[in-house]
């Protein structure tokens, strides 16, 4: 796993041990992590506080053209909120941990050019495995199942 997977990582693990759901993001330009989130809707009682948005909003504001020049590493495929954040901004590259547990809008990021990269990491799918396992009715309300 490389380093930024590995951040990513590590804020899925803070965000579980907050009592949330372990989602984590991070967006990385040059070489260098500008952003870092993971999912805090249970912590902030939010409706789009999921770990990309979280990172997106810890980037702070940035010209266009870092955002065109970076990589976004998450945890859990993107779902249509996030996917669409990372089309608005015009990020080229996402780099998944897993998308057995939750598919996301992978082909509609390709579609608009963007390089997806899923990894299948076995951390990232047992994290979320066991937590859907323990906490069904949170993950459905994240997902808006319910």
């Amino acid at each position: 796993m490389d380093q930024f997977m590995r951040a990513a990582l590590e804020e899925a693990e803070i965000g579980l041990s907050e009592g949330g759901i372990p989602i984590g993001s991070v967006i990385v330009h040059d070489g260098k992590i500008i952003g870092r989130g993971h999912n805090r809707r249970l912590q902030k009682g939010s409706a789009i506080l999921h770990g990309e948005m979280d990172a997106l909003e810890n980037a702070g504001r940035q010209p266009a053209s870092v955002y065109r020049q970076s990589v976004l590493y998450t945890t859990l495929s993107p779902c249509s909120m996030c996917s669409g954040a990372i089309l608005l901004y015009g990020i080229p590259h996402v780099v998944v941990g897993e998308n057995k547990t939750f598919p996301g809008e992978e082909e509609l990021l390709r579609s608009r050019g963007v390089t997806v990269e899923v990894l299948q990491d076995e951390r990232c799918m047992g994290m979320m495995e066991q937590f859907i396992r323990l906490k069904p009715e949170l993950w459905n309300e994240d997902i808006g199942n319910i």
